[in-house]
């Protein structure tokens, strides 16, 4: 499907962990670029050698592809990338990104995991977490990463800090815990319990306000509070211990059934549950735009400070519209370019075209674009494409005047021979220029390629002739003096009447071409209103999303007696309903931004005909 991802026969290094920091892979950067389909972006994150590329690989529908490894070094560094067409989502594309696991020995900086689970964060829109044996309290202290993120990811520019907790649920991951090797029985009290109700009860808080509660509590917490939903599924071993090393060369019929049955159970739902990818404001992420964000992320955090998510959707948002811009543009100047070729024209036909052009140009940058709240970008399209529109439309009245000037020197050319040999310059020679310069004039106006100066050309050449005339009318002996007076008049006449059809062709081309502008100026106007409310609500089922996933937890909380916690998940509620108000304020209102759109055509136009 065009716009999908290329064919990779294995993944690639999209973010290196060199010895001198993070660093993003051009010829990664260069794949996602090309990729025009929505995403839905899964990243692995855990401990390293606790098996998460065999996960990715299953996801991608291969047996291998991530490095998987056998041994206590740690075999994925950085983070790698594999894109595949969605297996359920036509026009799709699944982009798996396998981390580098957590807690490897041989890391110099200890700074280094918490990035590498941070940017698989940013990144993802399903977050699946890999761990070994059981989810226990050890098993939750390791994931201590989560706790740091307050102070590793920052929502807006200029806040920061507990006032931004609340909002990291709109734009952090669906979760998903993957326990590896579990050999317990999942039974709680004596019953048995269902895998999600294993997590929760392993995300269960204690009551009180004690440091050690608190502490307890605390990982638990930003679990609860940060993701959108959680998931967990229970992988039993595998295989047996001496083949482990070979899993993945491994038939599917040489493993556990049970094991293969879970992977399949984690595959299915992952491929049914997981989101496109989206930025603040809920707009999807192609591959053009994941690769701005995997370059904004990383060169921030190598610039030492703390990613911003707002600061980075507005920078992606400047490049992505700009580039939009420069899409629509072309379109319109390509067009418009083989359109001059055939200059001159009519200017309906000028017209006509320049507004279906203008017309595909901005659907071509309302595809593209988004955040553009204040039609920044959208006025610069329209200028640029007035621009060359007024230069078109001086082009296309040159080659016009050209032309003109030169069938009518042609058709005169018969003429001239005669002044230039006295022809008229006899007895009743005047009544033979006459004949002569009408029918000259006919053949003129049946000439159906003139273009816009057709009138206005011929204006001046009768004008230019007018002396001529009267000389040939005044050396008629023929001819009374009363005759040569009403012949003067006459002449005076038909030059008038040319000037009076001049500026008709002028005043009709005009109102044609205003006509023709209004009614894409208007066009314009109301797919941008549509673009609006289309942001809008996504907007708003942002915010919905995340009010959903509070009201959910505090309800929980409520049923198991945690009052503080519900209060402050209160708050939390009042905090997101408080902010989504705030924006819909800022937000452009209908209208608001529309007076400059497209450029000032109307004077240009103005200009163009009547000067």
């Amino acid at each position: 499907m065009s716009g999908g991802p290329p064919r990779m026969p294995a993944p690639v290094c999209l973010i290196e962990n060199a010895e001198e920091g993070l660093r993003t892979v051009e010829s990664a950067l260069n794949i996602l670029r090309g990729i025009q389909q929505p995403l839905v972006v899964v990243a692995v994150v855990g401990l390293y050698r606790t098996g998460k590329s065999y996960l990715m690989n299953r996801l991608a529908g291969k047996q291998s592809g991530f490095a998987l490894g056998s041994t206590l070094e740690s075999k994925t560094k950085g983070i790698w990338m594999w894109c595949v067409p969605h297996p359920s989502k036509t026009g799709h594309t699944l982009l798996l990104l396998d981390t580098e696991g957590l807690g490897d020995v041989d890391k110099g900086d200890p700074k280094n995991d918490a990035w590498i689970f941070c940017l698989a964060v940013l990144l993802s829109s399903t977050l699946v977490y890999n761990s070994r044996g059981t989810i226990d309290n050890q098993a939750i202290e390791k994931l201590h990463y989560v706790a740091e993120l307050t102070g590793s990811i920052r929502i807006k520019s200029e806040a920061g800090g507990d006032e931004e907790d609340c909002e990291f649920v709109r734009f952090f991951p669906s979760f998903v815990w993957a326990v590896r090797d579990f050999t317990l029985e999942r039974k709680i009290d004596g019953r048995n319990v269902s895998e999600d109700e294993y997590l929760d009860f392993a995300l269960k808080l204690k009551k009180g306000q004690a440091t050690p509660v608190m502490t307890y509590n605390q990982p638990r917490l930003c679990i609860r509070n940060f993701f959108p939903t959680r998931k967990c599924f229970t992988f039993p071993f595998p295989t047996i211990a001496c083949n482990m090393a070979q899993l993945d060369s491994m038939a599917e019929a040489d493993l556990f059934p049970d094991f293969h049955s879970v992977t399949g159970r984690f595959c299915s739902y992952v491929f049914a549950e997981s989101r496109v990818k989206t930025v603040q404001g809920g707009h999807e992420v192609n591959g053009s735009r994941f690769s701005h964000l995997v370059k904004i992320y990383v060169d921030t955090i190598n610039s030492g400070n703390v990613p911003c998510l707002e600061n980075a959707v507005v920078a992606m948002a400047e490049i992505e519209n700009q580039s939009a811009v420069n899409k629509g543009f072309s379109l319109y100047e390509q067009g418009m370019g083989d359109l001059s070729k055939t200059f001159p024209m009519d200017v309906e036909t000028v017209s006509a075209e320049h507004n279906r052009l203008d017309g595909l140009a901005m659907q071509e940058f309302l595809k593209c674009s988004f955040k553009d709240e204040k039609g920044k970008y959208m006025t610069q399209l329209g200028d640029m494409v007035s621009k060359l529109y007024e230069q078109l439309i001086t082009q296309n009245m040159e080659a016009s005047e050209m032309l003109c000037q030169k069938l009518l020197l042609d058709l005169y050319a018969p003429m001239a021979s005669n002044i230039q040999q006295g022809s008229y310059a006899r007895a009743g020679g005047y009544e033979i220029y006459c004949r002569d310069r009408d029918a000259m004039v006919a053949k003129y106006r049946q000439h159906d390629k003139k273009g816009m100066k057709g009138e206005e050309v011929l204006q001046k050449f009768l004008q230019e002739r007018n002396a001529e005339a009267n000389f040939i009318l005044k050396a008629d002996e023929t001819l009374t003096e009363s005759d040569k007076k009403m012949a003067e008049a006459l002449e005076q006449a038909k030059v008038q009447e040319q000037v009076v059809k001049a500026e008709q062709q002028r005043s009709q081309d005009l109102q044609c071409a205003l006509e023709d502008e209004r009614r894409s100026k208007e066009e314009r106007i109301r797919r941008l209103e549509e673009k609006m409310e289309e942001e809008k609500k996504l907007l708003r089922k942002e915010f919905e999303q995340a009010l959903e996933s509070k009201m959910k937890e505090q309800k929980e909380m409520l049923e198991k007696g945690f009052k503080d916690q519900v209060e402050i998940m209160g708050q939390e509620i009042k905090e997101l309903k408080n902010e989504f108000d705030k924006i819909k304020k800022a937000y452009p209102k209908k209208n608001k931004p529309m007076t400059k759109i497209g450029g000032d055509i109307n004077s240009l136009l103005h200009k163009m005909f009547i000067h």
